[in-house]
């Protein structure tokens, strides 16, 4: 005989009261087969793996968000990773330790950006994203400048050697780290693209703007990381070339040459750079995938005059809001910035398959905070041990080595890893 159920009260209280025995007798067979496939021991034993794995996601979240140009410079006790005399890579001109500098406060600060948190540089980590590869810094001296930093934060664990040299000017280098089979070079590079240095037979560059520089494009296939910095040799006075069509000039008196300022020339060499980048390496069939990295205009801090005792005297960091990127500052900055999207959108455009990935290094804020950074005086080795001269010569230009600069490295490590967290592999060698 079936049992028919009546329901005289259709009320919520009344159907969950008569529903929930039925719904328990369900659940209960349910929940033992479970236990029997999965024990409860099992899961235990995956919970320290679920939450490592949770934690990993949210560092991949934290750095892809992170606005690593936006914050403060704050005290660090713990200081750099190097000194002037444990890394013997740094040009003489940037180790302001040996050349006697005597104030050591500017040592032991770290910029923390207010979003989240930049680690110290790992030199290990760094290694292990490049074994087996070749980076390669090309530009001006802020180029050689970045890689002295970055050579000398790893060789706190592993040492660099020297395996190249082009003349006694260093204008081309190479080293090669035995423990992870990397390659470190540098190439003097001042506009990226063509050009003739001013000489004493010259007296103002000459850039040729529609194609690179050839003594690194001719290297371009054997790179697997380039970091490309560009910008104060654009302030000399200059030619520009385009084919065989002069365009005009800055600042050249007496060549009866078209003003046209820099601003425009900046960013033309700029997109033939990184259009021959993407042309070549980004959407070629054959070849092995490229990084790319865009350093932005790293600011001078030059107070009256340059050659005067004291021109960049500041002995700790401009405080918020004190000093702003503006001028000339802002809009080098800008134009590296924007020329990087561009380039992002090509690929975007082109489906978003591309061998190569690019990312601007935006630096100039955190960098023009850094008065106290330069070595002004002690460019020379102990300038002020005979008196103070009528003329000395500063340095308001590079960075002391260790310094702010180290900060930028550890940005582009932070990149990296972004770059290795993400799932999409993109094309290897056909």
């Amino acid at each position: 005989m079936v049992t028919k159920l009546t329901f005289k009260d259709n009320s919520p209280h009344f159907l969950i009261k008569k529903l929930l025995p039925f719904a328990l007798y369900a659940i209960i067979p349910l929940l033992l087969f479970r236990l029997y496939i999965h024990p409860i021991h099992s899961f235990k034993e995956q919970v320290p793996r679920i939450k490592e794995q949770v934690s990993e996601q949210k560092k991949i979240v934290e750095i892809a968000s992170c606005d690593y140009t936006n914050g403060n410079w704050v005290h660090d006790k713990l200081g750099p990773l190097y000194n002037g005399t444990n890394c013997n890579t740094i040009k003489e001109g940037q180790n302001c330790i040996s050349h006697g500098r005597p104030d050591m406060g500017f040592l032991y600060w770290r910029w923390k950006p207010k979003q989240c948190n930049l680690p110290r540089f790992q030199p290990l980590q760094f290694l292990n994203i490049l074994s087996n590869k070749h980076l390669a810094f090309v530009g001006d001296s802020m180029a050689r400048n970045q890689l002295e930093s970055l050579l000398c934060l790893i060789s706190s664990v592993s040492t660099p050697v020297l395996v190249c040299r082009d003349g006694d000017d260093n204008k081309f280098r190479k080293w090669h780290f035995p423990s992870h089979n990397l390659n470190v070079s540098v190439f003097w590079s001042p506009f990226l693209v063509k050009g003739v240095e001013k000489n004493v037979n010259l007296n103002h560059n000459k850039l040729f703007l529609d194609s690179i520089d050839g003594r690194w494009g001719g290297e371009l296939d054997d790179m697997d990381m380039v970091v490309l910095s560009l910008g104060h040799w654009y302030l000399h006075p200059a030619v520009y070339y385009e084919g065989n069509t002069i365009l005009g000039c800055h600042y050249c008196p007496g060549l009866n040459h078209t003003e046209i300022g820099f601003y425009d020339v900046f960013r033309k060499a700029w997109r033939t750079t990184l259009d021959t980048l993407l042309r070549r390496r980004g959407n070629g069939i054959v070849g092995k995938p490229i990084d790319v990295i865009v350093t932005t205009f790293s600011p001078s801090h030059f107070e009256g005059e340059w050659d005067k005792a004291g021109a960049c005297p500041k002995k700790e960091p401009f405080k918020a809001g004190e000093r702003e990127v503006e001028g000339m500052d802002e809009e080098m900055r800008r134009i590296g910035v924007e020329e990087v999207e561009m380039v992002k959108r090509k690929i975007n455009n082109n489906g978003g398959s591309s061998k190569l990935r690019i990312e601007a290094l935006d630096i100039t804020r955190l960098s023009v905070m850094r008065g106290d950074g330069h070595p002004g005086p002690y460019m020379h080795a102990f300038p002020f041990a005979n008196g103070v001269g009528e003329r000395v010569q500063n340095d308001c230009v590079h960075w002391c080595l260790p310094g702010p600069i180290d900060t930028w490295n550890e940005i582009m490590l932070e990149v990296m890893k972004r770059w290795e967290a993400q799932t999409q592999p993109r094309s290897q060698v056909s």
